[in-house]
């Protein structure tokens, strides 16, 4: 009977040391899936920030262009307008000058 008691708990111990021998290898093999998995995780992350940067840089570059095409435009337009309003005031101060030397003759 002592036997049958004895080796009970010699089961008993050995199951017990078995299983915490197991548990830090688990918890290794744990450990290294979440690494990789955070690995992952921050790869996929860098891959979405790298599209956002590219696809917002594409959209401020056709921004930009756009705007500088209209200021162009636009200064082009006010440079036109003002070499004509130039030009016309230039030639009604010569047409002054122009009677006013002609009347002293």
């Amino acid at each position: 009977m002592s036997f049958g008691k004895n080796f009970s708990r010699l089961v008993l111990v050995v199951a017990i040391a078995s299983a915490s021998f197991a548990l830090p290898r688990q918890a290794d093999q744990s450990a290294k899936q979440d690494t990789k998995a955070a690995a992952q995780d921050t790869k996929d992350a860098a891959k979405h920030t790298g599209r956002a940067i590219k696809t917002t840089t594409k959209k401020t570059g056709h921004q930009v262009k756009k705007t500088t095409q209209s200021a162009g435009h636009h200064v082009k337009k006010t440079t036109k307008t003002a070499t004509h309003k130039v030009a016309s005031k230039t030639r009604q101060g010569a047409q002054k000058v122009e009677g006013k030397t002609q009347s002293n003759q």
